[in-house]
């Protein structure tokens, strides 16, 4: 969602007219209608001041992202020799190879 979207959403669920938020925000109704149409990005400060007048708060977070890597492997691997990850990679190779084989045939 975009900061117009969420502007625009916002004012319509308090039933503000682009209008009367400009008033309360001593700005224009273009400026209003500007950032609502995504034609111009807000500052976080501006979108939440404007948030503000219209009762609401604007709420920012972050999250980890999952990259589909299990860090608890990573870090158990990161404790073994090189030659050691090594070893226990070739090994995987072998048994795999061995599983192709008895697939076959």
């Amino acid at each position: 969602m975009t900061a117009g979207e969420l502007l625009r959403e916002a004012r319509r669920r308090h039933g503000v007219t682009q209008e009367q938020l400009a008033a309360r925000a001593r700005t224009s109704q273009a400026a209003i209608s500007r950032i609502e149409r995504d034609l111009v990005s807000p500052t976080v400060s501006t979108l939440a001041t404007l948030l503000d007048l219209l009762g609401e708060e604007l709420e920012l977070s972050a999250t980890p992202i999952d990259y589909g890597h299990d860090r608890t492997l990573t870090k158990l691997n990161l404790r073994v020799t090189p030659e050691e990850r090594i070893e226990r990679l070739a090994s995987w190779s072998r048994g795999m190879k061995e599983l192709q084989r008895s697939a076959r045939g």
